[in-house]
C-alpha cells in the first residue's frame, strides 16, 4: 500500500507522469470542487472532471449509478484511472464504484479532510451506505497511492477539524500511549497535525498489512465504532440531524472505555482520563433516553457481529486493545444511559 505524504504539485503530477492511463476521471463534491479543485485543475487538465452532492447523505447506490453513468459517458476503459478527491464519503464511493466499474480500474485517494487523511483512505475499506446501515455494502480493493497533503486541511472549518482528530485519538488510544500523553495535555490547535497524521497513517499501515480483510487485529480499529456508528445512524436516519463522524465516534469511545472498566479490562484511573479529554475535547451529545432503545438495535448490525452476538473492540489499557468482546442488550443500554447521565 503506497501512501505519500507531501505537497500535491509534486506528488500528483509525478503520479500520472509516471503511469500510462488511457483517461483520468476525477471524482468530487460541491465542497471539493469550490475550494481544493482549484489547488490541482493545472495538473488535470485533460481529464473528466465528475461532481456529486456532498455528505453522508448522499452516500448510496443512486449516487453511484450516477457516478457510474458518468465513468460510462465519458468511455472509460480498463486501463482508466480514478482519481478521488475529497473526504471519506468520495473516497469510501468513489474507491467502490472504481473498484467494480467493469470489474475493476485503478483509483488513487486524494484525501482533504483530516478524517480521511488519517482513516478513510488508508487501508482499502470501500462501501456505501444501504436502507440507513454505515458502509453496509462494500469491498476491499486497495488504492493504487494514497497522496496526503495537510495543506488541504486549511480549506476546513473548524469543526471538521475536530471531527477528523478523534481518528487520531483511537489511534493513540489502541496502540500508543506515549503519544497519547502528548496530545492529553494539549488542546488541538496546539499540535502538529503533520506529525499526528504521519503517525496515524503508520499505525494503520502496520495493522492492515498483517490483517487486510479484518479477520483478526484489524478489527481494534473499530474501537469506539460499535456504538459509535450506531449513535451516528440514529442521528442520520432517525432524528433526521447528522451530526459529524468524530462526535459520533468521540461518545462511542467514551461508552465502550465505561464498559471495558465495567469489565474489569481497564482500571477506573484510565477511564477517567480518557472520559475527561474526550469530553473536554469533543463535548457531549445530547441523546434523549428514548433513543437508546433504538440505538440498541442499530448495534445489531455492525458488521463485526457473528450469529446475532455484538462483538466490540475494547481497550485492555491505554494504548491496548482487543477485539471480539461480547457486548449484551443490557450493557449498551447501560453505557448509553451512563453516558447520557
Amino acid at each position: 500500500m503506497s501512501v505519500s505524504i507531501g505537497r500535491i504539485e509534486q506528488m500528483l503530477p509525478e503520479f500520472i507522469q509516471n503511469s500510462q492511463y488511457s483517461k483520468v476521471f476525477v471524482l468530487c463534491d460541491n465542497n471539493t470542487k469550490k475550494h481544493v479543485l482549484p489547488l490541482v485543475k493545472t495538473f488535470l487538465s485533460d481529464s473528466v472532471i465528475f461532481t456529486i452532492k456532498a455528505g453522508e447523505e448522499h452516500k448510496h447506490i443512486d449516487t453511484c449509478q450516477l457516478i457510474w453513468a458518468a465513468m460510462t459517458q465519458a468511455e472509460l476503459d480498463r486501463k482508466a484511472l480514478m482519481i478521488n478527491l475529497g473526504g471519506g464519503v468520495i473516497g469510501d464511493m468513489g474507491g467502490f464504484c472504481a473498484a467494480t466499474y467493469k470489474r475493476g480500474i485503478d483509483f488513487i485517494q486524494v484525501p482533504t479532510t483530516l478524517l480521511s487523511q488519517v482513516d478513510a483512505s488508508v487501508g482499502g475499506k470501500l462501501g456505501i451506505d444501504f436502507n440507513g446501515l454505515k458502509n453496509h455494502i462494500g469491498s476491499f480493493s486497495l488504492p493504487k497511492a494514497v497522496l496526503i497533503d495537510a495543506a488541504f486541511l486549511k480549506t476546513l472549518p473548524a469543526t471538521e477539524l475536530r471531527s477528523g482528530f478523534a481518528e487520531v485519538v483511537k489511534h493513540c488510544l489502541i496502540k500508543d500511549k506515549l503519544m497519547w500523553d502528548n496530545i492529553k495535555v494539549k488542546e488541538l490547535e496546539d499540535l502538529d497535525l503533520e506529525e499526528l497524521i504521519k503517525h496515524s497513517v503508520e499505525i494503520k499501515k502496520q495493522i492492515v498489512t498483517a490483517d487486510f480483510k479484518e479477520q483478526g487485529e484489524r478489527k481494534i480499529l473499530n474501537f469506539g465504532h460499535t456504538i459509535g456508528h450506531a449513535v451516528e445512524t440514529y442521528f442520520l436516519e432517525i432524528k433526521k440531524n447528522k451530526i459529524l463522524h468524530g462526535q459520533a465516534v468521540a461518545a462511542g469511545m467514551i461508552m465502550e472505555s465505561y464498559l471495558a472498566m465495567e469489565k474489569g479490562m481497564i482500571d477506573h484511573a484510565s477511564f477517567l482520563q480518557i472520559e475527561e479529554y474526550l469530553f473536554s475535547t469533543f463535548g457531549v451529545l445530547k441523546i434523549p433516553a428514548e433513543a437508546y432503545n433504538e440505538i440498541y438495535k442499530l448495534t445489531l448490525q455492525d458488521k463485526k457481529n457473528t450469529a446475532n452476538k455484538i462483538k466490540a473492540s475494547l481497550l485492555t489499557e491505554i494504548g491496548a486493545c482487543t477485539y471480539d468482546v461480547q457486548l449484551s442488550k443490557m450493557e449498551i443500554l447501560k453505557a448509553l444511559a451512563y453516558y447520557g447521565g
